[in-house]
């Protein structure tokens, strides 16, 4: 009883541990790791656009907090040396007739919020800088200038980020197992990928990718080789009408890598099938592209997808989402070698064969009646 909680334990352990042995996720997070990188970090800051659009939202507003509140307080220090430099502060009693840098700067609270004032330009009117000084004035167009340019640059990553095609990806979603099963007479892995708004993406183009650890003949291992996977939908995979969920299909012929697989073998293949989808968003023009993966434990074999498109009374196409991802069992070959042989067997049958044994044997005609 124990070794056969034990084996059960192993197998269920191995099997997760292959579950999550995929280079894509299921939503289009990418698996992969970067180790011993030689160049410095330095490089990610030379494309500091690209590094702080990359960032997650809680080190991005991080930075833009921390950025607006150093900027305040750096200039309130400088604020504060102008103004005790100037010898404008209540501690160096300064005389009735003594025309401060800046007006009512008590302190390096009061300096702060001069700051503050300025760089975003709220000017209440209680502090203001006087033309007694030229560090003051020169001070004061530096923070502007400085403070425009750090305004543009964080509002705008903020808009970047909240803009970014990558949100618009999230809208677009694949059925959790693919299948396989005959559609037109052929074998084929078929995916159904729908578009949860009614803002169409222009001019999308479907495609896969194999995934599978391969060795040459020359005996070197490739691991995450990649096999290109043409995916087909009825429309045509280019410029499709991404109205309605569509159901994509790749053909399995003697060129398709899934050829060789059986209903009873493809659990024990080790394959990840990468599934993309580009196109441009209608409403930004931006372009976007959306990944999915599936193992052979989401690959069913002897299915089809259930209807998921009606047409209602009012003459409306009405989408049932419930049943987006639902498979019913239908009869399929085991395998695309017996599918093809059986109806290669067939047109041979109807072809019919020439026997080379027979022998055609002409026989003359002799007349035995006698006159």
């Amino acid at each position: 009883m124990f070794n056969y909680l034990r084996k059960r334990f192993t197998s269920h352990i191995r099997e997760r541990n292959r579950r999550r042995a995929r280079l894509v996720s299921k939503d289009g997070r990418c698996n992969i790791e970067f180790g011993n990188v030689e160049q410095s970090r330095f490089v990610f800051l030379i494309d500091i656009w690209t590094t702080i659009l990359d960032l997650k939202w809680r080190y991005k507003m991080t930075i833009f907090i921390s950025a607006f509140l150093g900027s305040w307080f750096l200039f309130g220090l400088l604020w504060y040396v102008v103004a005790y430099i100037h010898k404008d502060l209540p501690e160096f009693n300064p005389s009735i007739n003594h025309t401060p840098c800046v007006e009512n700067i008590n302190g390096l609270t009061s300096a702060f919020l001069f700051s503050l004032e300025t760089q975003v330009t709220i000017g209440y009117g209680f502090r203001c800088v006087t033309e007694q000084c030229a560090t003051a004035i020169f001070l004061l167009i530096f923070q502007s200038i400085l403070g425009v340019i750090i305004n543009s640059f964080m509002c705008g990553a903020i808009l970047a980020k909240i803009s970014r095609s990558k949100n618009r990806a999230k809208t677009i979603t694949f059925s959790k197992h693919a299948v396989i099963s005959k559609r037109g007479g052929k074998l084929c892995l078929l995916i159904r990928v729908a578009n949860l708004r009614k803002s169409l993406l222009i001019g999308s183009h479907i495609y896969g990718k194999l995934l599978k650890t391969t060795i040459t003949p020359e005996g070197e291992t490739i691991i995450l080789d990649q096999v290109n996977i043409e995916f087909v939908v009825d429309a045509g995979n280019e410029n499709l009408f991404f109205i309605s969920p569509l159901t994509i299909y790749h053909i399995i012929d003697k060129n398709s890598p899934f050829f060789h697989m059986a209903a009873e073998t493809i659990l024990q293949q080790d394959f990840e099938l990468v599934v993309f989808l580009d196109g441009t968003v209608e409403a930004t023009s931006a372009t976007c592209q959306v990944r999915t993966s599936y193992i052979p434990e989401e690959v069913l074999w002897g299915y089809r997808f259930a209807p998921i498109v009606s047409k209602t009374k009012e003459g409306k196409y009405r989408v049932d989402f419930q049943n987006f991802s639902k498979t019913v069992a239908v009869e399929t070959p085991h395998c695309a070698f017996c599918l093809y042989n059986e109806k290669e067997t067939k047109a041979k049958e109807k072809k019919g064969y020439d026997n080379p044994g027979f022998v055609l044997s002409e026989i003359s005609e002799t007349s035995d009646t006698k006159m």
